[in-house]
């Protein structure tokens, strides 16, 4: 890795039923995800993302070897342009909100985190 290199090239958020957290987070992000796949024994649905674009991108994964946890690495996912309006819709979509959208700073902007109905703990960034 150098410094024009992206830190996060691809994230995988765990997930025990593939349709339950593929429905959430198209809810929450008012996005359609690719369609479910099976990959070398593992269940995966994608957010949408343009390969080779120089873009991170990452995916739901349910197998025996990805297990939801609040406890661990944490993925901050994309929120622009309104963090908030991404945070009105997590507990009418079945997860739960554990930190308020909270100021960084002028420069960075805002954050926020939330379990997912899998019981991940996902982080939110946006500049509003």
């Amino acid at each position: 890795m150098d410094k024009n290199s992206n830190a996060l090239n691809w994230f995988e958020i765990p997930a025990t039923n593939i349709a339950r957290a593929k429905k959430f987070y198209e809810n929450i992000f008012s996005i359609k995800m690719d369609e479910d796949q099976e990959m070398m024994g593992m269940k995966m649905a994608f957010f949408p993302n343009e390969m080779g674009n120089g873009k991170a991108s990452g995916g739901l994964v349910q197998s025996p070897q990805h297990k939801p946890s609040v406890d661990g690495a944490v993925v901050y996912l994309n929120a622009n342009p309104s963090i908030q309006t991404v945070i009105d819709r997590i507990e009418k979509s079945g997860g739960k909100v554990v930190m308020p959208k909270t100021h960084i700073s002028s420069e960075i902007g805002y954050m926020a985190f939330f379990t997912d109905t899998e019981g991940n703990k996902i982080g939110l960034h946006a500049q509003d």
